[in-house]
C-alpha cells in the first residue's frame, strides 16, 4: 500500500522534500505541509510501518524518544507554551506522529481545542521562502540535543 506517508518518506530519502527538518534515528522530522500552527511538524518512521505496534520494542522506544526530542526542539525554536502530540493513522494508515506547538496567542476559544478544530484549508502552506528560518531553527535545536 502506498500512502501519503510513504510518498513523504520517499521524498525525504531522495532529497526532494523541502520540508525536511532532519533525519532522526527512527525516521524523518518534517514541517507540516500546512502550518496551521507555526512549527507544526511530523515524525515519519523509516522504514514506514502500518502503526506503532508493528515496531519491535527497541524501534518503538526509539520512535517515541525521537518524538519527545522533536517536541523539545519545536518548543525551544518557537517559544510555544506547550506541545500537543498525536498518533492516529486512520486517514493515512501508516505510522506518523503529529507535533503541534500551542501558543498563548491563539484565539481564546481555540487554546483548549484540538488542532484539527482549525480551518486547515486556509492554513498557510509550507513555503521554503517563508518557513526556512523556522525549519533551520528546529534543526539546530535537534542538533544540540543529539
Amino acid at each position: 500500500m502506498t500512502t501519503a506517508i510513504h510518498r513523504l518518506v520517499a521524498g525525504c530519502r531522495a532529497g526532494t522534500e523541502l520540508a525536511v527538518v532532519t533525519r532522526m534515528a527512527s525516521g524523518w522530522a518534517v514541517l507540516g505541509h500546512k502550518q496551521v500552527l507555526p512549527g507544526y511538524c511530523l515524525l515519519l518512521p523509516d522504514p514506514v510501518v502500518p502503526h506503532l505496534n508493528a515496531l519491535n520494542a527497541a524501534a518503538r522506544d526509539r520512535f517515541m524518544a525521537d518524538l519527545g526530542l522533536l517536541g523539545d526542539a519545536v518548543l525551544a525554536a518557537t517559544g510555544a507554551l506547550r506541545i500537543n502530540y498525536a498518533i492516529f493513522g486512520n486517514l493515512e494508515p501508516a505510522l506518523h506522529a503529529h507535533v503541534h506547538p500551542r501558543y498563548l496567542t491563539e484565539p481564546e476559544g481555540m487554546r483548549t481545542s484540538n488542532p484539527w478544530a482549525y480551518d486547515w484549508s486556509t492554513a498557510p502552506a509550507f513555503d521554503l521562502s517563508h518557513h526556512e528560518a523556522l525549519r533551520d531553527s528546529i534543526r539546530r535545536q535537534l542538533a544540540q540535543r543529539a
